[in-house]
């Protein structure tokens, strides 16, 4: 079984990653966003109203909340920590692998509810 980044590899067009360079902006939250991503390697901040609420590691996606959501709007930013290679999948070429490949949808799953309870835990020790 391919892991979650190497199907978006697969899938992406046009076949080749992109490579970011230590603090280029990847997306700013609130923008449109047609194209969901996944770390090959370097690693990925993701910013909350300017501020810091994790960092994507390689082997990880993000971005798809923007492309499966009806207003496409990315609701974080997202800044390389390091040089960081992504791979990317375009919406139609989400659909189609998610059609092709049903261990990618949950993958995808299991990537976006990790996050997520990476953010009640958060959530939990701020809370104290």
């Amino acid at each position: 079984m391919l892991e979650p980044v190497q199907t978006l590899e697969l899938y992406q067009r046009p076949p080749s990653p992109k490579t970011f360079a230590s603090g280029e902006v990847i997306f700013t939250e609130g923008e449109k966003g047609y194209v969901m991503y996944g770390v090959i390697s370097g690693a990925v901040e993701m910013y909350i109203d300017n501020k810091l609420v994790e960092t994507i590691k390689p082997g990880d996606l993000f971005g798809e909340g923007a492309i499966i959501h009806e207003d496409h709007k990315r609701a974080s930013t997202a800044i390389a920590k390091t040089e960081t290679v992504l791979g990317f999948l375009a919406r139609e070429y989400f659909l189609f692998a998610l059609q092709e490949t049903p261990m990618f949808a949950i993958e995808v799953m299991r990537s976006y509810s990790d996050r997520f309870r990476r953010l009640k835990d958060l959530y939990r020790v701020l809370d104290c």
